[in-house]
């Protein structure tokens, strides 16, 4: 027969077990509308919780496409130190948000979040951190990457990884075309020897044609299913070298031999990811490549009148465009770069417009697939900087911890992470 002292020990221990029973099936919330705190480090929570081996989900049009998680890993203190907001739920109420979520009636939905990518951003040694909006963004997120270049490409190491980010290369092999404006510039001979050292070391001739076959891998990257992601030069210049396969598109005063004639009659728009029926530019005192760029001009709109607007998809039949435009805000500032946006009569039909300025003929944001992959295509240089120029101070992200543009990229990011699950079902 049980004593009355043991007795009361035994309920105490039951209740003490309950209590973490009950703790331990509590949910993590992730706000991501107008209540977030920091909506970029958020996503670096929510990617290293899932690094971690947790899981979760991302409910999308849910208060600005917010993250369910797991109360593991001790990802309240982590979330708190980056000060990003969580709501703590019990899995009662957390069952109730998907069953909510998942209601036909609403334009939401609740999609798994099973496995942190593994990310890779393409970029030349000796790149600063703000040369390029992803990596900083990276960085500011505590998202981990390792980078990678034409030596990596070439040896095959695109195949470890599951995303992959281009620095605003030039892949036509032009240097960026910006030899009319700093041809005389030690930065700019410094890195044109760079490129043509590397060029020779690898076994080609000119820079352009090894620039090819980093395409030519990087899109084989992407028909065995990976996720490229691109912003400014490195978007319509991808496309350009497909398109001119063959042909020496490059003026005689950048690579020393002449353009071959009738050139733009020849482009192949089979080849390209997103663009077509263009025109190269061959002119080297224009700084442009192509005609897929809108024309900028800074005298003809006021940068507060500046500004791009995303796309409505339906949760539950378009989850990945969805994924890709979920934001706590829909119309967002407009930004410059190499390219800054795409003419809308070059977009492909197969291609998905996320994003467009209103009654300006204006492409932002398109996403399409390849193969088994898929690719993305943001214009502009850097979201919180209208008009980013070389020499510029970088971008204190710490300052835009809310930026709706930044988001824009980290939602690329973390959309690897969803589509496997959505592979294996």
């Amino acid at each position: 027969m049980i004593s009355i002292r043991k007795y009361l020990i035994l309920i105490l221990i039951s209740t003490g077990l309950g209590i973490c029973n009950v703790n331990a099936q509590n949910r993590v919330l992730i706000p991501m509308d107008g209540s977030q705190t920091n909506h970029l480090k958020a996503y670096g929570v929510i990617f290293n919780h899932l690094g971690e081996g947790a899981t979760g989900q991302w409910l999308l049009n849910y208060r600005g496409g917010s993250f369910l998680t797991t109360d593991e890993h001790d990802i309240i203190r982590k979330a708190r130190v980056r000060n990003v907001s969580i709501e703590i739920i019990s899995q009662a109420d957390a069952s109730g948000l998907i069953d909510e979520v998942e209601n036909p009636g609403v334009n939401m939905a609740s999609v798994n979040l099973e496995a942190a990518p593994k990310i890779a951003v393409y970029t030349p040694p000796g790149a600063l951190p703000w040369d390029d909006a992803v990596t900083l963004v990276l960085d500011y997120a505590e998202i981990p990457y390792n980078t990678v270049y034409d030596r990596e490409v070439l040896s095959g190491e695109l195949s470890e990884y599951d995303w992959l980010h281009l620095h605003h290369e030039d892949f036509t092999g032009q240097f960026g075309k910006f030899w009319a404006m700093y041809r005389n510039s030690p930065w700019y001979i410094k890195q044109v020897q760079d490129k043509r050292d590397l060029a020779r070391e690898l076994g080609y001739e000119k820079v352009s044609t090894l620039k090819l076959d980093i395409v030519h891998e990087i899109r084989d990257f992407v028909g065995n299913g990976g996720f490229m992601f691109a912003m400014c030069s490195a978007t319509d210049t991808f496309d350009i070298a497909l398109a001119a396969e063959g042909m020496d598109i490059i003026p005689r005063e950048i690579d020393g031999s002449p353009i071959d004639p009738e050139v733009n009659s020849r482009l192949n728009f089979d080849q390209t990811f997103a663009f077509e029926n263009f025109e190269v530019i061959t002119d080297p005192y224009e700084y442009e490549h192509a005609t897929i760029d809108i024309e900028v001009d800074l005298d003809r709109i006021s940068e507060s009148l500046d500004f791009f607007t995303l796309f409505d998809f339906s949760a539950k039949w378009d989850p990945v465009p969805t994924m890709l435009t979920q934001n706590h805000v829909n119309s967002l500032r407009g930004f410059y770069g190499q390219a800054t946006a795409f003419q809308r009569s070059k977009v492909k039909s197969s291609a998905v417009i996320l994003a467009e300025s209103p009654g300006r003929d204006q492409v932002k944001y398109v996403h399409g697939n390849y193969g088994s992959g898929t690719f993305t295509f943001y214009g502009g240089h850097d979201p919180e900087d209208y008009t980013h120029r070389v020499g510029d101070p970088p971008t204190d992200l710490s300052l835009h911890p809310n930026s709706p543009g930044y988001r824009l990229i980290l939602n690329n990011i973390l959309f690897p992470a969803a589509e496997k699950k959505k592979k294996q079902t």
